[in-house]
């Protein structure tokens, strides 16, 4: 009986512990997307694939030499902001998934 007792609590613990740690892992995952704030219209833009097209376009039309926008100065990033608060996916043709 005490047999039985010990594979049932074994197994439980088994299938019950995986749907404990899914969330966290997905919540970690969530946690990759860099999110940066703009100080100038007091808001925040989460860098996800649309946003570094974007910036693409931003630096071929300004000349921007460092492709890495996390490695810019505040100003820069600042400027960046300002221009893409004016240039909406809709107008650079970024398709939104």
């Amino acid at each position: 009986m005490m047999s039985y007792f010990w594979k049932t609590t074994l197994l439980g613990a088994a299938l019950i512990i995986p749907v404990a740690i899914a969330p966290t892992a997905l919540r970690a995952e969530d946690q990759k997307t860099r999110t940066y704030h703009d100080k100038q219209h007091n808001d925040e833009h989460p860098w996800n694939g649309q946003e570094d097209k974007a910036y693409r376009v931003y630096a071929k039309e300004n000349h921007v030499k460092n492709g890495n926008f996390a490695k810019l100065k505040e100003n820069d990033q600042q400027a960046y902001w300002g221009w893409r608060h004016e240039h909406s996916d809709a107008i650079l043709k970024i398709e939104v998934r």
